[in-house]
């Protein structure tokens, strides 16, 4: 076997990996390692080692990298009398930019230096095809000449793929570049540039987390750690070394084997290959792949889609890998389909890389989901099905999109495990409620499931009144207190799910017909005291401090002023009646017509409801091969018909 299977590991050395693999050697009689010319008729794979052990050769559950690397630029001889972009905007990039400036002009007077705000910036850079905004960056620095650009500051995991997309897009124009990054960013760095095609995309490391620094220190850093950093990704020759370290693995036989050894052995080599979430898994042979294979109307072969992070290509068969991989009933490989596909939508899975900790969790829609008994009822995310699909989206991230906690997933404290659960369509129909597919212009008996994201996971609130109105006001006031990131000091209206129990549901039935008429007069009772919007975003503000720029009363008057916020004199909510006597108070909106999912789910002998905020959504139909009810008859399930709801009831 080649190396070249294995996934490239950012930033660690190659020597070490095969140090790992020389160490995961067994006896010559148990072979581990499965040669070019073996897995034929004419070499045939053992199925026990000498020990009687069982011996499994796997295939990979890796797409491979899709993107063709780019011939990087010399760099340059000196900076003297070249023209210098400083672009970017992020985590106190006013103060080190500024620094920065005075270094150049201070070591080579006689280049010119271009602020962010005479050149721009190229944001998120894509491989499918680039924003205007990227396009309009790269126009203007072939107007202005611009021989080098330093980008930054990379501090969140967002900002990142922000900041480092400025650095890719100036690198596909030949130009070269340094991106500056705190610490735990630089891995992301390298892995952004070349997951789209840049081999090399060079970092200066600042020493520490930059909000955290005081203006004093800010320089010093930039001027003493940063800059000396800055000349050297500049004007050194990029190296055959560290091309190979990042060179994409080129393309693969989707079903080749990659690997043989018993499963303790198999174990092993997955977590070497982070092919694994830590947990143990299914080893993936390309028979049991193929019995998974005969569950979905799909080809082996067929490509699902190039996905991000990693841009790589991902057909049925290495999707299916995964399904094989996490555990998942061998039915419900039909669902996993679905759910890779949601790995193609930017709404969805931008958040996912965050510092921020959007974790990713899926709901299913449709008689299947009766059919395979995937639970919508009290416990529901801890039954075994539905934890099943969660393991399948965390490997298939991992694997499929080339999300690596800690080199391009960046969440301070980590992720919850992915969930997932169907919502209770048969509550929806004693309510009178249409369910969340239907709404989004599905038929009752078309199955679906919607990929989204959460912030958080619990507190619920049980209503102590079946007042539909009092109610109403209730999950308006948990709606004002469950926003993204910390005290919602970001975005001022967001994406939430809602979970409603039918007890609840039903109460609320009394005033609203619909979710839609609910949703209506949330929007306008769910309304955040301007006063908390800005305390948040100015003293918790994601990117940098905001106290050295405006006082307080001035961001608040400029809050009041920017469309965004929607802000306005309202009367002041039920909840804040007791805290001021005022009868008006400003307020910002907290909700945005079509991002709330409202959900019937859970104990349905409970009075209770639940909001996760988090990111936007996607929903894909399940599709069905058509001999479904003959394949998973033999498994002890019902017709599919027999699980569809009469609405005439």
């Amino acid at each position: 076997m080649s190396l070249i299977y294995l996934k490239k590991l950012t930033g660690k050395a190659m020597a070490g990996l095969l140090a790992v693999l020389l160490l995961l050697q067994p006896a010559a009689a148990s072979p581990l390692l499965v040669p070019d010319s073996c897995g034929t008729d004419a070499c045939p794979i053992p199925t026990v080692n000498e020990s009687n052990q069982p011996v499994y050769a796997v295939v990979s559950p890796v797409g491979y990298h899709a993107v063709d690397m780019i011939a990087q630029a010399p760099r340059l001889d000196t900076l003297a009398g070249k023209k210098i972009a400083l672009v970017g905007g992020s985590f106190m990039a006013s103060v080190t930019h500024d620094e920065l400036q005075k270094c150049i002009r201070e070591n080579y007077p006689d280049a010119q230096v271009y602020m962010f705000q005479d050149v721009g910036s190229g944001g998120p850079y894509s491989v499918f095809g680039q924003s205007s905004q990227t396009r309009s960056f790269q126009n203007r620095l072939q107007e202005l000449g611009i021989d080098a650009v330093i980008s930054g500051n990379c501090g969140c995991g967002l900002c990142t793929t922000k900041e480092s997309g400025s650095a890719i897009a100036a690198e596909y124009l030949g130009i070269p570049t340094v991106t500056v990054g705190a610490p735990t960013f630089i891995a992301q760095i390298h892995s952004s540039g070349v997951n789209r095609g840049v081999p090399v995309l060079r970092t200066a490391e600042y020493p520490g987390a930059f909000a955290s620094h005081s203006e004093e220190e800010l320089r010093r850093n930039t001027r003493e750690t940063v800059w000396p950093q800055i000349v050297t990704a500049l004007t050194a020759p990029v190296s055959q070394e560290e091309t190979d370290q990042f060179a994409s693995a080129g393309k693969r036989p989707y079903d080749e084997v990659v690997y043989t050894g018993t499963f303790d052995e198999v174990q092993e080599f997955c977590q070497v290959n982070d092919w694994t979430d830590g947990l143990p898994v299914v080893p993936p042979t390309d028979a049991l792949v193929r019995e998974y294979l005969r569950f979905t109307p799909y080809a082996a072969s067929d490509v699902l889609g190039i996905y991000a992070l990693a841009y790589r290509e991902c057909t049925v068969y290495t999707a299916v890998v995964n399904a094989v991989m996490a555990g998942v009933p061998k039915e419900l490989t039909p669902v996993c389909i679905a759910l890779t596909q949601a790995l193609g939508s930017g709404e969805w899975r931008r958040p996912l890389a965050s510092t921020h900790g959007w974790s990713p969790y899926a709901w299913l829609n449709g008689p299947l989901a009766r059919q395979l008994g995937i639970d919508c009822g009290q416990g529901m995310i801890s039954e075994q099905k539905n934890k099943a699909l969660g393991r399948f989206i965390d490997l298939m991230m991992l694997n499929l999109g080339g999300y690596y906690v800690k080199e391009n997933r960046m969440g301070t404290f980590g992720y919850l495990t992915p969930f997932a659960f169907a919502e209770d369509e048969e509550a929806c129909l004693c309510v009178g409620w249409t369910p969340y597919h239907v709404a989004q212009g599905y038929g009752w008996d078309d199955n679906t499931v919607t990929a989204a994201s959460a912030l958080a996971w619990g507190n619920n609130v049980t209503p102590a009144t079946n007042d539909p109105e009092r109610i109403m006001q209730l999950l308006a006031f948990d709606i004002t207190e469950k926003q993204q990131n910390g005290l919602g000091n970001t975005n001022p209206q967001v994406y939430r799910t809602v979970l409603l129990t039918e007890p609840v549901a039903k109460d609320l039935a009394q005033a609203y017909s619909s979710k839609e008429a609910l949703e209506n007069d949330l929007i306008e009772t769910a309304r955040r005291p301007l006063y908390m919007r800005t305390y948040a975003n100015y003293w918790a503000n994601t990117g940098s401090v905001q106290s050295d720029k405006y006082t307080f009363e001035e961001y608040y008057r400029r809050l009041i002023h920017t469309d965004a916020e929607q802000a306005a004199m309202t009367d002041t909510p039920e909840w804040l009646k007791g805290v001021t006597k005022q009868k008006q108070i400003w307020t910002i909106a907290a909700m945005n017509p079509g991002e709330t999912a409202m959900l019937i789910a859970g104990d349905r002998a409970r009075n209770k409801f639940m909001v996760l905020p988090g990111g936007g959504y996607v929903t894909f139909e399940i599709l069905l091969p058509d001999d479904w009810d003959n394949l998973v008859a033999p498994m002890g399930y019902e017709p599919l018909s027999r699980f569809k709801l009469d609405q005439a009831e």
